[in-house]
């Protein structure tokens, strides 16, 4: 699949946006307790979503939260959020595009980019990403920040997320590109946040 997407990348010539923290939005979608203890690589999911969320509080970069049937699968984990209100919006569509709510929000701050992690890759993540790339959004997905129940699944959303025309990336690359440099005051904590490292 790497080499597909490696030659699949040299035919996409569509011109791409810069990621720039105030036109950028972090989109986490559905880390719910019923939903995550059944993800393949879950804690290596939640990991990087957590320094996602460490990198984009020190940079200002909004972040936002979504819930499925929040009534039968519960919230959000309480990791995720640590005592911060971010926006959430509650769905029963897969695809949070639907949500007339969230639309309101993503058009109040004009965000260009919209990075987008979470569960399941092939039904919410899949759905929410196509439908966005659909309405102009510049989607960004970070490989290891994203799953599902099965490895055949995720791997397959994600080649389909590709060929739909979201930008392959990983969380370490992001939490670069949104600091740009090393010349700025917030780079020695996203260093640390760079040299954390995952076990089990």
């Amino acid at each position: 699949m790497d080499e597909f997407l490696g030659k699949q990348a040299q035919r996409d010539t569509t011109k791409k946006s810069t990621i720039i923290e105030d036109q950028t939005l972090l989109l986490i979608l559905d880390m719910q307790k019923k939903l995550i203890t059944h993800i393949d690589n879950n804690k290596l999911i939640l990991f990087n979503i957590k320094k996602l969320i460490d990198t984009c509080n020190l940079l200002n970069v909004h972040i936002a939260i979504t819930e499925q049937n929040p009534l039968k699968l519960g919230q959000t984990i309480e990791s995720i959020s640590e005592g911060k209100e971010y926006p959430k919006f509650e769905k029963l569509e897969f695809s949070c595009s639907k949500n007339k709510n969230f639309i309101d929000y993503i058009n109040k701050y004009n965000f260009k980019n919209i990075i987008i992690c979470g569960i399941e890759s092939h039904i919410c993540v899949l759905q929410t990403s196509i439908e966005l790339l659909q309405k102009g959004f510049n989607i960004l997905i970070p490989r290891d920040a994203i799953g599902s129940r099965s490895k055949f699944d995720n791997d397959t959303a994600f080649l389909r997320l590709v060929l739909e025309g979201a930008v392959a990336s990983t969380t370490e690359s992001l939490i670069c590109e949104l600091c740009k440099t090393s010349n700025r005051k917030e780079f020695k904590e996203i260093s640390k946040i760079l040299k954390k490292s995952f076990s089990n």
